[in-house]
């Protein structure tokens, strides 16, 4: 049996890439959640009048990779400090966010937060601004083809990604 996330991290591209590279996710795609506008375009989405983010759907299988894990690669991948932005992309779509399936997940997110906090905190970073919301009743919108697995078809293309370069305590269980 199989679970599904949604993550948010800035440009989808090098966050689809980092994920798809894990052992146990089976699945990835990328797209939009989080906005207005039903069915939205890269364009519009740009424009920052949708209110969408680009997301990282993913499919993973508990048995091989734990939620956990996943949230220790998201916290990793990306600078969760800063608002609307990740390095050079700046815009609502870039935001930091967590869309949870479970009520474990919401529990798990919320307790990764306060944790990977802590750590960044000794180190002079700002408050995590990371949206964390159930994705009950929010849809998620595919991105379009040439979008899905980018960097695999264009291996030296744009990673765009930034990092508070702390990584997760990694003796830190949040769930047993």
């Amino acid at each position: 049996m199989t679970e599904s996330a949604y993550f948010a991290t800035g440009c989808f591209w090098g966050a689809e890439r980092r994920f798809w590279q894990l052992d146990g996710v089976t699945e990835t795609s990328v797209g939009y959640m989080g906005g207005t506008r039903p069915q939205p375009s890269y364009e519009q989405v740009c424009t920052g009048v949708t209110g969408h983010a680009e997301i990282v759907s993913l499919t993973f299988d508990p048995k091989i990779i734990s939620y956990q894990r996943l949230l220790e690669e998201f916290w990793t991948m990306h600078d969760p400090t800063t608002l609307n932005s990740q390095g050079n992309d700046i815009g609502t779509q870039y935001r930091s966010a967590i869309f949870t399936t479970t009520s474990e997940q919401m529990e798990q997110a919320l307790k990764s937060k306060a944790i990977y906090q802590k750590e960044i905190t000794q180190s002079g970073f700002d408050p995590i601004v990371t949206e964390i919301l159930p994705a009950a009743g929010v849809t998620y919108w595919p991105a379009e083809e040439y979008h899905q697995k980018y960097l695999a078809k264009n291996p030296n293309g744009y990673d765009c990604h930034s990092s508070t370069g702390i990584a997760f305590p990694k003796s830190v269980v949040l769930s047993q």
